[in-house]
């Protein structure tokens, strides 16, 4: 369920960093990128590594391991929130901070699990920048 409150952007990075600090985190280890195949490939063509797979009107895209310095590699982890908590705002306010600290941009894919807190969040920064982005996430999911 999405949250509709109103709270000053103050207000909103406190909420966010607490919630940050409740969410569990999983860094995943090497380089991830997109590959793609037509429409008419599907399922035949879906790895069983894939953590995300979506498509448009052309073809499917899917996210898996990669180390092939000809693709576009990317770090990637994951975020699962608590049960309850009101994470609105989260995707827009993680990225808006990375895009300040690195300079870059971000992509995210949603997924949902009802078992485990509901959405969740994979998030994927160039691979040049994983180690200087992990440590950023550590200091955003430590205690005060």
């Amino acid at each position: 369920m999405v949250d509709i409150s109103h709270e000053s952007p103050q207000a909103t990075a406190r909420r966010l960093l607490e919630v940050t600090r409740r969410a569990r985190l999983a860094v995943y280890p090497g380089t991830y990128a997109f590959a793609e195949f037509g429409l008419r490939d599907f399922p035949a063509a879906v790895r069983a590594d894939a953590l995300a797979l979506v498509r448009d009107d052309a073809v499917w895209s899917q996210l898996v391991p990669c180390d092939d310095p000809g693709e576009e590699l990317f770090a990637l982890f994951r975020f699962h929130f608590p049960a309850g908590a009101d994470n609105s705002g989260f995707v827009g306010w993680l990225a808006s901070r990375l895009k300040q600290r690195f300079g870059t941009g971000v992509f995210v894919t949603c997924g949902h699990n009802r078992g485990d807190g509901g959405i969740y969040d994979y998030w994927g920064v160039p691979a040049a920048l994983a180690a200087e982005v992990r440590a950023e996430l550590e200091v955003l999911t430590s205690p005060p």
